[in-house]
């Protein structure tokens, strides 16, 4: 695996957010965006990063969602986006203390096996240290092996699986040691 780093979205990155939003696009992947925030739904690149902005601050975030940050992951190599990653700052929501949890990601189909989602974690869970986040709640379908398998080696403990919309979802949590 080469090595990745973790870098909010900035316009030095317009034209490679827009060529990742392509091919997630393109993908038969039936979970696409995840973790993207609403990439799928902007016009643009500038349209998304103000959106990550608005996120990022209490005062900003809209109502109906807690604040966030969104990741991309940068491979160094050759500077290309091979996944993003958000990062909730609580769960006192809904849908997020549910089934939603505190981090959402998205590996390019053509980059995973490569051992980046778990990377990606790894990196997100430092910044969960640094909010003082000290429980993580992450949570994949029960049929994502590869998600599952990507939890559990950052230390990811099943809770239990639960049902969305005809669905089971499984919750794991990590603990941030100090």
């Amino acid at each position: 695996m080469s090595n990745i780093k973790l870098l909010e979205p900035t316009m030095e990155y317009e034209k490679d957010i827009w060529q990742f939003r392509q091919e997630i696009i393109d993908s038969n992947d039936k979970d696409k965006f995840a973790g993207c925030g609403n990439l799928e739904e902007c016009s643009s690149a500038k349209e998304w990063i103000d959106t990550i902005d608005l996120h990022k601050n209490v005062e900003t975030c809209p109502k109906d969602r807690v604040p966030s940050c969104i990741y991309i992951a940068v491979r160094e190599r050759d500077n290309r986006i091979v996944g993003v990653i958000d990062l909730r700052y609580h769960i006192n929501h809904p849908i997020l203390g549910t089934w939603g949890g505190h981090m959402g990601y998205y590996v390019l189909p053509s980059e995973r096996e490569k051992g980046y989602a778990k990377e990606m974690i790894r990196q997100n869970l430092q910044h969960c240290k640094a909010l003082d986040i000290k429980r993580v709640l992450i949570t994949c379908d029960d049929d994502n092996l590869a998600s599952e398998k990507t939890i559990l080696a950052n230390g990811g403990i099943f809770e239990k699986s639960i049902e969305v919309d005809g669905c089971l979802i499984k919750r794991y949590w990590i603990t941030i040691s100090a």
